[in-house]
């Protein structure tokens, strides 16, 4: 971390739990516009639909511009801001729709926290982060070998 005055929290003890987050720290770190952030340091209580109780949501970025405007933001696979889709009796689909719900859910309560605080909740996909430059676009695809079939002669 080169701004560590930047940081508000422990700036020993950063901890990012995917490259999509580190890239997005070290943007906040470098970005001139960006005066003051932190990760996982905003805790938004939220009622889970699926098990009908009370929970806690670690927002993984709290951010203020220069300008003053402060955001949540939540760093999320694109896929897991839609709805599943596929058969709806596989075990991957359950996964899947649970783990759906549940984004919603906190995403709903961020959400209303946000503007309770006069602040902005957005959810950054790996789209996202291209777009803004915080991540580098993936190399073009590579054409996977053929299957190996075994040495021809023998």
């Amino acid at each position: 971390m080169t701004n560590r005055h930047k940081y508000k929290g422990d700036a020993d003890n950063v901890v990012f739990r995917s490259m999509w987050e580190r890239h997005c720290f070290k943007w906040l770190d470098l970005n001139p516009q960006i005066k003051e952030w932190c990760s996982e340091e905003v805790v938004v209580p939220y009622f889970y639909d699926i098990d009908k109780s009370y929970h806690r949501y670690f927002v993984d970025l709290k951010y203020t511009t220069v300008e003053g405007e402060t955001f949540l933001v939540e760093i999320k696979p694109d896929k897991q801001t839609r709805p599943p889709i596929g058969k709806r009796k596989t075990k991957q689909y359950v996964i899947e729709a649970t783990t759906y719900v549940k984004n919603q859910c906190k995403w709903k309560a961020a959400d209303k926290f946000a503007k309770d605080n006069n602040y902005k909740f957005v959810v950054w996909t790996e789209h996202d982060l291209q777009r803004m430059g915080i991540m580098p676009k993936p190399l073009k695809s590579i054409k996977p070998l053929p299957p190996f079939t075994g040495r021809k002669g023998l």
